[in-house]
């Protein structure tokens, strides 16, 4: 028998890695003469760039690079088990989590560290690159990471602009030192959310509260993303305004300068993961594959990795078991997963999982295999 372990992270108790060695195990326990491949996956967000390297045995490169306000911090990237694609999460450089609810400021916040790991992977000598954009603490639209690879943004005055706040009084983009190694990558961007640079359903609309933004300040983030877009346009590049189903209004606009100044392509973030790890090649030599994720209901059937997954394992027609934490909406899952087990029921309360996520995971996956 072989079995493939693929989970997200169980977000807030366990990684993607450590929820498939801990299955791993459990499996082994009661069964050590199966094969049990273990492959993490993410969805492009957080935990993308620990779910890759674990998958593909790659390594990491650690780096000096600001925080959203500007700051030196200690982060890192990796490379991928096949030593040529280059994974960079821009949560670990630009990420809200270097911020605390008091810092967070996307008037201020730049995605400036994001464009220093790629500069730092170009020296390197990278030239395919998987970027993950979930997470961002900014939504400067890539004013930052454009000026970190060399791009100049100038007012009428001829003052570099440097922060998102200021965009309204840009007049010029100066590209003439902008890092012409870019033109000889390519560029991956694991994105899960279709909207717009601008507008209702735009970047500062809706993702700008979770940043810090007031209603008042989503209004200015709007209009100076706005005038920025109309800027980028006059050069004769991509008119990122209302850009349909393309994700420019990824990571406060991130999508958007990528989709404008790189030769990038932008995919779900799901898929991206599972053709790096090639689960596909697994697959074809699997009989059950076992996913998981910290809580599972309708939201899974959105393009969440567990439903990832299952897509790819139908078309080999692979058995697939669901482990999650916890488990609602299970009509509305149970005609998609051949089983689903959740850590909380009976007598396991989820206060308990939560105070000891990896006994009761290991308990549950040693109960599936004794049944």
């Amino acid at each position: 028998m072989h079995i493939i372990v693929s989970p997200d992270s169980f977000k807030g108790s366990l990684d993607a890695a450590t929820v498939a060695t801990t299955i791993a195990e459990a499996i082994h326990a009661v069964q050590p003469s199966f094969t049990v491949t273990k492959l993490p996956v993410a969805d492009g967000g957080e935990g993308t760039l620990e779910a890759l390297v674990a998958a593909t045995n790659g390594h990491y490169i650690q780096a000096t690079v600001q925080d959203p306000l500007h700051r030196p911090i200690e982060t890192c990237y990796g490379i991928l088990g096949n030593g040529s694609t280059y994974i960079i999460e821009i949560a670990k450089a630009s990420g809200l989590p270097h911020l605390s609810v008091e810092e967070r400021n996307p008037l201020l916040a730049t995605t400036y560290g994001t464009g220093q790991l790629i500069r730092d992977a170009l020296d390197n000598g990278a030239r395919h690159f998987i970027i993950g954009i979930g997470g961002s603490a900014t939504n400067d639209g890539g004013l930052g990471m454009l000026r970190a690879l060399g791009m100049k943004f100038y007012d009428a005055a001829q003052r570099e602009i440097t922060v998102p706040r200021d965009l309204q009084r840009l007049v010029r983009l100066d590209a003439t030192h902008f890092d012409e190694r870019i033109a000889a990558c390519t560029f991956t961007i694991a994105c899960d959310v279709d909207n717009p640079f601008v507008g209702p359903n735009g970047a500062s609309a809706v993702f700008g509260p979770q940043k810090g933004a007031t209603s008042s300040t989503v209004d200015i983030l709007d209009a100076n993303l706005t005038h920025f877009a109309n800027k980028i346009a006059e050069t004769g590049r991509l008119a990122l305004h209302h850009l349909a189903g393309a994700g420019a209004g990824a990571a406060g606009g991130l999508g958007g300068a990528f989709l404008a100044f790189f030769p990038a392509t932008l995919q779900s973030g799901i898929d991206v993961v599972l053709d790096a790890i090639q689960i596909d090649e697994a697959l074809a030599q699997a009989d059950v594959i076992l996913t998981g994720e910290g809580k599972s209901d309708k939201q899974t059937l959105s393009g969440k990795a567990a439903m990832g997954i299952l897509k790819r394992a139908n078309k080999f027609g692979v058995h697939t078991i669901l482990v999650a934490a916890i488990i609602e909406d299970r009509d509305a899952l149970q005609n998609y997963f051949d089983e689903m087990y959740a850590l909380v029921e009976g007598t396991v309360t989820a206060k308990m999982t939560r105070a000891n996520p990896k006994k009761y995971l290991y308990a549950k996956v040693i109960d599936i295999m004794t049944t």
